[in-house]
């Protein structure tokens, strides 16, 4: 740091330094006797010197990064000292520990998740995100840094309870400054039993991930603080992964019901549909609840079935449509059970649209096969081309699996596409009622960008009613 001398040398003597800053040179004589310079003199005394704030007599020291920001040290190898202020840990596959600090539940070593370490780059809805049951078996990474700043509320869920196994954040939880908080994100985690650790370089995690896809982990907070590393280890490298596993049954409703809420709109809320004007069956791989909302805001009746439903017990409600619902896991696993009851209620000429898992298993119905993707679309700045209107849309995401377009019969054309890898978003049956689409059009979060679609359900709902 410069002294006050030094900066009024630099700037020519006392009288330039004074016209430089627009004062007298009394005011200069102050600097010296107060030994700093007001920080309304500093724009223009750096400006002419070319110095830096640091240089400057008076000003602030450079803040230190704050615990909050500060990533903790991350472990290759043997060495399983545990880091000053580590009070827990996410152990990998490989045997690669991140350190962190704990927050939300705690999970001993007997009883910490194991999951597939996935990351998410939107910068809002982290409750939706966190609550969407396309995230079971899932560790998510929040790329954004101010994750809980909101604090939550019990509107903004897309299941009853959280469905991620864990969270992963650079920054410590804040205090939420939102005014339809009720609850601190902390607080929320606790009573949900969700673990959540801070203070990992997840910009490091997130590249690890882009580069060599999602691996397995397992996040570790124990309220003794004693960590069993070899076993978490073992525990990480054992676990089978998504690939062939079945979650939808975990996710599902057990039995059907009615829903009417329909879209939050503010000051309102939520609304209710009073006069639906169709007939939809929802079956529920893992339904979103804003989906639901769309569903019914379309001008929708819709009646919710289990994933594991047949097609008699689907058909029995007379459906003008069905609605294949997202989901978590392989759709491969699911689709043992879910593509005859599809088969069946293409063949009946009912009208169908599907999301995500319900995209993908409509997919599976019509003769083509899916995929795991190396690290999958997570986040709500997906681009999307519609080939029918060619616009490009903005979209939510959350998948692991795609559609391989190149195994899709000649009766089936491709309606959407990725700009992010070319990978299938959507398709359309040509010689029966039926589409879908892998990303999800309801916007929570995310953008709007493609609530049309509910409406292009109701269209082809009607028109086959007419035709």
């Amino acid at each position: 740091m410069r002294t006050v001398e030094d900066i009024i040398a630099l700037l020519g003597g006392a009288e330039a330094a004074a016209q430089h800053c627009g004062i007298g040179t009394e005011a200069v004589r102050k600097w010296r006797q107060a030994r700093a310079i007001p920080p309304r003199h500093w724009p223009s005394i750096l400006a002419a010197t070319g110095l830096s704030l640091t240089d400057l007599p008076g000003a602030p020291e450079p803040r230190p990064e704050s615990r909050a920001e500060t990533p903790m040290p991350q472990t290759e190898t043997a060495p399983d000292a545990v880091p000053e202020g580590a009070t827990a840990c996410l152990v990998l596959g490989d045997g690669s520990v991140f350190w962190g600090r704990g927050f939300g539940a705690h999970t001993p070593a007997g009883r910490a998740p194991v999951a597939e370490v996935c990351f998410n780059t939107g910068i809002t809805g982290y409750q939706e995100t966190l609550t969407d049951p396309s995230y079971a078996g899932q560790i998510i990474t929040f790329t954004f840094p101010h994750i809980g700043n909101v604090g939550t509320n019990p509107e903004d869920l897309e299941a009853a309870t959280p469905v991620a196994r864990g969270l992963i954040v650079k920054q410590d939880v804040t205090e939420p400054a939102n005014y339809r908080s009720t609850r601190h994100l902390d607080l929320w985690l606790k009573s949900h039993d969700v673990p959540g650790i801070a203070g990992l370089d997840t910009r490091a995690l997130t590249a690890r991930i882009r580069d060599g896809g999602a691996p397995n982990g397992v996040l570790c907070f124990p309220a003794d603080g004693q960590f069993d590393l070899p076993a978490l280890r073992e525990k990480a490298a054992a676990w089978p992964g998504l690939k062939g596993m079945d979650l939808a049954k975990e996710v599902s409703c057990r039995q059907a019901y009615q829903w009417d809420e329909t879209e939050w709109a503010w000051p309102e809320g939520f609304g209710r549909q009073t006069a639906p004007k169709h007939k939809v069956v929802a079956v529920d791989y893992g339904a979103k609840r804003n989906i639901l909302r769309c569903l019914a805001s379309a001008g929708l009746e819709v009646t919710v079935v289990p994933a594991t439903a047949t097609a008699e017990e689907i058909l029995r409600h007379e459906p003008d449509g069905v609605f294949l619902s997202n989901g978590p896991g392989d759709p491969a696993a699911t689709g043992e059970y879910a593509v005859p009851v599809i088969r069946e209620v293409l063949d009946r000429r009912v009208p169908v649209f599907g999301i995500c898992l319900g995209h993908q298993l409509l997919g599976l119905a019509l003769g083509g096969s899916t995929y795991k993707l190396e690290r999958g679309h997570r986040g709500a700045n997906q681009p999307v081309k519609d080939l029918t209107t060619g616009k490009v849309e903005i979209t939510s995401q959350n998948h692991g699996f795609a559609v391989d377009p190149k195994s899709l019969p000649s009766n089936v054309r491709v309606t959407h596409v990725s700009l992010f890898d070319g990978s299938n978003e959507g398709l359309a049956a040509t010689d029966r009622p039926a589409f879908s689409v892998q990303y999800h059009p309801e916007a929570a979060p995310g953008p709007t960008d493609s609530h049309y679609l509910f409406h292009r359900f109701v269209d082809l709902i009607e028109k086959t009613k007419g035709g």
